[in-house]
C-alpha cells in the first residue's frame, strides 16, 4: 500500500472515543447493557427502561433504535434483540443506541398508553417537571436522542390493524430520504412530523429520523421482523456503520407515496372483508361487505381511489365511520409497486446474514 493511500485509510478509520450514558463510561470497541432509571410504581417498586450500548472501535455516526414507544406494539423489541445479536456488530463503526422498550409501563400492561391513558408519543419534547409521560419522553429525548445522529422508531399497527411494511419519513429532507431508501422496503410513505411525537422532537434537535411501520399490536410476524431486520442493518450500512453487503438481486427500488387515504365503513355492522394487505385496487372495487347480523342490509365498503392496501382493521365489529382499508396511491406503475410487494418474501429469504434464527409461526 502506497503511504498516501495508507494515510487516508487511516484518516477514514478513525479511532472512536468513549461513549457517555448516564454517568457511565463505554470505550471503543466494547458493548454493555444499562437500565435508564424512569419512575417507579405506585408499590415503590423499581422500574428501568434496557439500553444497550455497543460501541464500535472506530468513530462514525451514533444510532439510536428505539422500540414500543407504544407499550403493545413489539415486533420492535425482536427487531432489535435480533440485531444486537447480528455478528456483523463486531465490525461496527460509530455506535448503536438500542432501546427496546421506551414505554415500559405499556409493555407490562400489554397497553398501548401510559397509566396516566396518555400517549407517550404525543408527549415530547416532555418536560422534567410534567406529567409521567412527559417526564419519561423528556428522559428519553436527553439520555438517547439528543446523543444520536440517526435513529430509526420502530412500530406496528394499533390493536386490531394490521399494517403493510413500510417506511415512513419526512422525504423533504434529502438525508432521511437516502435512510429510507437504504432501508428496502417497497413502499415508503412520505410523511410530515406530527407535533409531539418522538420524530418531530428528534427533528428539532437536528438528527435524521425514519419510523418503520409493520405487523399488528401484541402480535409477532415473522416477515415483519425480518423485514425490519434487514431494514435496520441496510441503514446502517448506508451511513457507513457497517461494510456493505451485495443485495439480492430480486431488488428493486423503493416507491415513493406521497398521498394515502382511510377508507371508511359506510354503516355499522359485520364487515366481510375481501381484500389483503398489499393488494392492488382500483377506484370502484368492492372491498368488503357490512351487514347486520342477519345479513341484512348489506352495504359495499367501495375504494375511492385506485392504489395499494398498506393498512387496514382485522376486527370485523365495526361502526359507521370506523377506519377499514389504508391506500396508498403512486405515480407511475402501481403494478410494478404490487409486484414489488408480491416479492417482499422472497426477496428476504434471498437475504444471508450472520444472525440463523428459526422463523416465528
Amino acid at each position: 500500500m502506497l503511504e498516501s493511500e495508507r494515510r487516508k485509510h487511516v484518516e477514514k478509520d478513525k479511532r472512536n472515543s468513549t461513549f457517555d450514558f448516564y454517568g457511565k463510561q463505554i470505550k471503543p470497541g466494547t458493548r454493555s447493557a444499562h437500565a435508564l432509571p424512569i419512575p417507579e410504581l405506585y408499590v415503590h417498586t423499581d422500574l428501568s427502561a434496557p439500553v444497550h450500548i455497543v460501541n464500535g472501535k472506530f468513530a462514525g455516526p451514533v444510532l439510536f433504535l428505539s422500540g414500543a414507544v407504544h407499550g403493545d406494539e413489539i415486533i420492535g423489541v425482536e427487531v432489535i434483540r435480533r440485531v444486537l445479536a447480528s455478528k456483523r456488530l463486531k465490525a461496527l463503526k460509530g455506535t448503536l443506541i438500542a432501546v427496546p422498550v421506551v414505554n415500559i409501563f405499556g409493555f407490562l400492561n400489554q397497553s398501548r398508553y401510559l397509566p396516566d391513558r396518555r400517549d407517550l408519543n404525543r408527549s415530547f419534547p416532555g418536560s422534567v417537571k410534567g406529567s409521567i409521560a412527559g417526564r419519561l419522553a423528556h428522559l428519553f429525548l436527553s439520555e438517547v436522542v439528543s446523543k444520536s445522529t440517526h435513529g430509526i422508531d420502530l412500530h406496528t399497527a394499533a390493536v386490531n390493524r394490521e399494517n403493510l411494511p413500510q417506511v415512513r419519513a419526512d422525504t423533504s429532507d434529502p438525508a432521511v430520504e437516502a435512510m429510507a431508501r437504504a432501508f428496502s422496503l417497497p413502499v415508503i410513505v412520505d410523511s410530515s412530523t406530527i407535533e409531539g411525537s418522538l420524530r418531530r422532537a428528534a427533528c428539532d434537535l437536528g438528527v435524521k429520523i425514519i419510523v418503520y411501520e409493520a405487523g399488528e399490536a401484541l402480535r409477532f410476524d415473522e416477515t415483519a421482523i425480518r423485514g425490519g431486520v434487514n431494514g435496520v442493518l441496510k441503514v446502517m450500512e448506508h451511513l457507513g456503520m457497517l461494510k456493505k453487503r451485495r443485495p439480492p438481486k430480486r431488488f428493486r427500488e423503493p416507491t415513493l407515496t406521497r398521498f394515502s387515504r382511510w377508507v371508511r365503513a359506510p354503516q355499522s355492522g359485520i364487515h366481510r372483508s375481501m381484500v389483503p394487505l398489499g393488494a392492488l385496487v382500483n377506484a370502484g372495487d368492492h372491498l368488503g361487505f357490512i351487514a347486520d347480523p342477519l345479513g341484512e342490509n348489506e352495504t359495499p365498503v367501495v375504494a375511492d381511489r385506485g392504489g395499494v392496501i398498506i393498512g387496514r382493521s382485522n376486527i370485523p365489529l365495526v361502526t359507521e365511520g370506523e377506519a377499514l382499508f389504508h391506500i396508498a396511491s403512486f405515480e407511475g406503475s402501481v403494478d410494478e409497486v404490487a409486484a414489488q410487494i408480491d416479492r417482499v418474501e422472497e426477496v428476504l429469504d434471498a437475504v444471508t446474514d450472520d444472525t440463523v434464527e428459526p422463523p416465528i409461526v
